[in-house]
């Protein structure tokens, strides 16, 4: 009898799993199985780099490999409760372009006149707006007043992308406005920023028109390539770039610490020297000794070290590959809060 209930017990358990089992396998297939949806449309919180509804895969290929799935940007209610400088920026534009196109339903091209009047509501240091057909003529520009009665549905940004044709998709589709991401090249310099335009739809006498302004999002968020980035030799054979620092020229950065990618050599070694301000090592690569008032300290990668201020500091590096680390400076590091012996 002990014997039937045993084997009962274990039957019932392992029904029990196959149920769990099946329930689990059919969900992740649910997941891995649905599809990409490429027309979705622009929403005024979402921001869009593709024209929807574009197959850009050819027709030929016919790799079995399942595509990979864009992230979603959050939702919009999130969005909306954003409270950085961007944000704000972000929402300040959408409302003003709404506002620019509920007075031109009402009014008509009579405005633009006033769109182009420095100073004014739609043209000033903080906001500037544009009007085009909904075909794509450009018909108020005040930043580039030669560009008004010119085709602008050929317009590309300075990878190539189809920014024209993204414009008037995004006006035409159901919600009537949308956000587009771009890189953008002005005339003469050969830096490329990254802008984010909001357009909405108006229509007045049976006319339709493309409503829209941009910002720069280099104006609120830093992106550096270290693969751009040059290496300055200080004295003490510190070979450092600041990847960023607040009291640098052209950043706007709301902080007050600087972070430099370091490397020291196979059987080099940096100069003792003296920081007035505390600084931290991140380790990225390699290993090495690290002096700190003569206390040794063995380095290895993704190991973090707190250096106190002004403390002597030397670092080896004992392998046989480069030894890579990133050196953060409360405040910003300066020729000011460094004594090299």
């Amino acid at each position: 009898m002990d014997l039937i209930k045993i084997i009962c017990g274990m039957l019932a358990v392992a029904i029990f799993l196959g149920i769990l089992t099946c329930g689990a396998h059919d969900e992740r297939k649910a997941i891995a199985d649905e599809p990409e949806n490429e027309n979705v449309s622009a929403s005024a919180a979402g921001v869009t780099g593709e024209i929807a509804g574009k197959d850009h895969a050819s027709e030929e290929n016919t790799s079995s490999e399942p595509a990979v799935m864009k992230p979603a940007p959050p939702d919009s209610l999130i969005l909306a409760q954003g409270e950085s400088k961007m944000a704000t920026e972000r929402r300040d534009i959408e409302n003003k372009v709404r506002a620019t196109v509920r007075l031109l339903d009402a009014r008509g091209e009579e405005l633009f006149a006033s769109f182009r009047e420095e100073e004014s509501p739609w043209y000033n240091d903080d906001f500037c707006v544009f009007v085009w057909t909904i075909n794509g003529t450009q018909l108020v520009c005040p930043q580039d007043k030669d560009s008004e009665g010119k085709d602008m549905e050929g317009l590309l940004d300075a990878d190539g992308k189809p920014i024209g044709e993204l414009f008037i998709k995004a006006a035409q589709s159901e919600n009537g406005e949308g956000w587009i991401d771009y890189n953008w090249q002005d005339p003469g310099i050969s830096e490329t920023y990254r802008k984010l335009t909001f357009v909405k739809k108006s229509t007045f006498g049976g006319q339709s028109y493309i409503v829209g302004s941009s910002f720069y999002v280099d104006d609120h968020i830093m992106c550096r390539n270290l693969s751009d980035c040059r290496y300055l030799e200080e004295p003490g054979n510190i070979n450092a770039v600041e990847l960023l620092n607040p009291e640098n020229p052209g950043q706007n950065l709301d902080l007050d610490y600087s972070i430099a990618h370091s490397i020291v050599k196979p059987g080099e070694n940096i100069a003792p020297h003296l920081m007035k301000n505390p600084e931290v090592h991140y380790i990225l690569e390699g290993e090495g000794i690290l002096y700190i008032d003569g206390i040794p300290v063995e380095l290895r990668m993704d190991q973090l070290i707190y250096i106190p201020a002004g403390a002597v500091q030397t670092t080896f590096n004992t392998g046989n590959s480069t030894l890579k680390f990133l050196a953060i400076n409360q405040p910003g590091w300066s020729e000011e809060n460094i004594k090299v012996f």
